[in-house]
C-alpha cells in the first residue's frame, strides 16, 4: 500500500510539472527579464467587459443568409456612443462584411454563435491598410480594430471567414499566371488590429480566412490564449492563411493555441524592400513568447519573414509539432536588410520536414534599382531540448549575402533522412549533447 501511494504521488507530481512547466532561465535570450505580464494568464469574463449589446436585441435579424454588416455596425457604433461595451454574438449564424470596432468596444462570440464573413468582396471597401510589409490601400478584414486599446475577442464561438470563394479565385488566377502575386486576387483577412495596445483574444475559433487569419500591426501587449486557428490544406487549399502575423509589435504572448493553416503559423513581419529599414512605417518585433501550443499542418511553426527587418527576443517553448513543413524558418529576402537575433526554440516534440531552415526567399523580391544586395544577419539562435523526426534537420543554405553567427544546438534527439551538417556556414556554432540518428554530433 505504501508503494502504491508513493507511485500516485510521483504521477501527480509529473502531471503538475507537465502542466505548469517552469524554466530555470526565465529570461529572454538577450538576458533581459521576462516581465510578470507574460506570466498572467487571467481570462476575461463577460460580466467584466462592460455593458452588453446582444446584437439580436438591437435590430440584427436571425436570417443566416442575409448580409447584416450595416445592422451589426450600428450596434458597435451605439455602444461606442454610449461610452463603450461588449458586442455579443448570440447562438446562430450572422453574415457580415467588414466591421469596425471603436474605442472602448469589445467582441464576445457566444458558444454556438458564428460571425461569418461575406464571400462578396464588395462588402469590404478598400481603405488604408497594411499588407505584406507595406502600407497601402487594401481590403479590410471581417473584424477590424484601428486604434482600439483594450480590444478583446472572447467567448467559445466561431469567426468563420467563409473563404472558399476567395481561395478558388486565387488558384484560378495562379493557374493563369503562375507568377501572380498574393495581392492580385481580392481577399479579406479575418482579423486586423492596427495601433492598439493591451489586446486579448481567448477561446474563440478562428477558421477559414480568405487571406491572413490574424494580423497585428504596431501593437503592444497582445495576449492570444487558447485559440483554435484553422484553414484547410488538403481538398480545399486555403492560400496565404497565416495563423498569426505579428507586424512591428512589442510584448506578444501566444499561449495554449492550436494552429493548422495552409501557410505559416506564427509569422514575424515588419517591412520589405532595399531601404525598408529607413521607412517609419516599418520596424522591429520584440519580446515574443509562443508557449504550450500545438501545431498541425503549416509551412512553418515559427517564421521570421518574409517581410521583416528586425526580430529580437523571440521564444518558442513547450510546443508539439505535427506535420509542419519547418520548425524554425529564417526567410532571407535578397532585397531587404534583415536582422534576426536572440531567438530560442526549446522543449519541442514532434515531426516536421525541416528542423531549421535558413535560405533565400526570392518570391516577388525587387531591389528597385539598388546596385548592391543588402546584407542580412542571423545571430544568437538557440535550439535546445528537442525531439524531432524530419527529412532534413539542418537546412542551412550557403548564401554570400547572409551572415550567421552564434548558433547553439543543445540536448537534441533528431531522426533525419538527410544528415549533412556544414558547420562552416555559421560563425560560432556549438553542438552540445546532440544526437542525429542516435549518433553524437561532434
Amino acid at each position: 500500500m505504501k508503494k502504491f501511494f508513493t507511485l500516485i504521488f510521483c504521477i501527480l507530481g509529473m502531471v503538475q510539472n507537465a502542466s505548469s512547466q517552469k524554466y530555470s532561465n526565465d529570461k529572454f535570450p538577450d538576458g533581459s527579464e521576462i516581465t510578470p505580464w507574460f506570466k498572467d494568464y487571467t481570462k476575461l469574463e463577460l460580466k467584466s467587459l462592460g455593458k452588453q449589446y446582444k446584437i439580436t436585441d438591437h435590430g440584427v435579424g436571425t436570417d443566416s443568409t442575409k448580409i447584416q454588416t450595416a445592422a451589426i455596425q450600428k450596434v458597435i457604433d451605439k455602444a461606442a456612443a454610449n461610452g463603450g461595451g461588449v458586442i455579443v454574438i448570440p447562438k446562430g449564424v450572422f453574415l457580415s462584411g467588414a466591421l469596425f470596432f471603436k474605442p472602448k468596444t469589445k467582441l464576445y462570440v457566444s458558444e454556438g454563435g458564428v460571425l461569418k464573413g461575406s464571400d462578396n468582396i464588395a462588402d469590404f471597401p478598400i481603405m488604408a491598410s497594411r499588407m505584406e510589409g507595406q502600407n497601402l490601400d487594401y481590403f479590410p478584414a471581417v473584424v477590424n480594430a484601428y486604434g482600439v486599446d483594450n480590444f478583446s475577442i472572447s467567448g467559445k464561438g466561431t469567426i468563420n471567414g467563409n473563404g472558399k470563394k476567395y481561395w478558388d479565385a486565387f488558384w484560378a488566377r495562379r493557374k493563369e499566371n503562375p507568377k501572380c502575386t498574393n495581392l492580385e486576387v481580392s481577399r479579406p483577412r479575418l482579423v486586423f488590429v492596427w495601433n492598439s495596445n493591451n489586446v486579448q483574444f481567448q477561446d474563440v475559433k478562428l477558421i477559414n480566412s480568405g487571406f491572413w487569419t490574424n494580423h497585428f500591426y504596431k501593437c503592444n501587449n497582445v495576449k492570444l490564449l487558447d485559440l483554435y486557428i484553422f484553414s484547410p490544406h488538403l481538398k480545399d487549399k486555403a492560400p496565404s492563411t497565416d495563423a498569426i502575423d505579428v507586424d512591428i509589435c512589442t510584448n506578444v504572448l501566444v499561449k495554449g493555441c492550436y494552429m493548422s493553416v495552409n501557410d505559416d503559423a506564427v509569422a514575424l513581419k515588419g517591412g520589405k524592400g532595399p531601404y525598408a529599414d529607413q521607412d517609419p512605417n516599418n520596424g522591429a518585433n520584440k519580446n515574443i513568447i509562443i508557449e504550450d501550443c500545438n501545431f498541425g499542418f503549416c509551412h512553418s511553426a515559427l517564421t521570421n519573414g518574409s517581410e521583416a527587418i528586425h526580430n529580437r527576443n523571440i521564444v518558442m517553448r513547450n510546443c508539439k509539432i505535427d506535420g509542419a513543413s519547418r520548425l524554425l524558418w529564417l526567410k532571407m529576402r535578397p532585397d531587404t536588410p534583415q536582422r534576426y537575433e536572440y531567438i530560442r526554440v526549446e522543449d519541442i516534440k514532434g515531426e516536421a520536414k525541416t528542423g531549421l531552415g535558413v535560405f533565400a526567399w526570392k518570391q516577388f523580391f525587387d531591389l528597385k534599382g539598388r546596385p548592391d544586395i543588402p546584407l542580412s544577419y542571423g545571430d544568437n539562435v538557440t535550439m535546445k531540448n528537442i525531439e524531432l523526426k524530419c527529412d532534413t534537420f539542418y537546412g542551412v543554405e550557403n548564401d554570400p549575402n547572409v551572415r550567421l553567427s552564434n548558433f547553439t544546438f543543445e540536448n537534441l534527439n533528431i531522426e533525419s533522412v538527410k544528415t549533412n551538417i556544414d558547420k562552416s556556414l555559421i560563425n560560432g556554432v556549438t553542438f552540445k549533447n546532440v544526437y542525429l540518428n542516435k549518433n553524437l554530433v561532434e
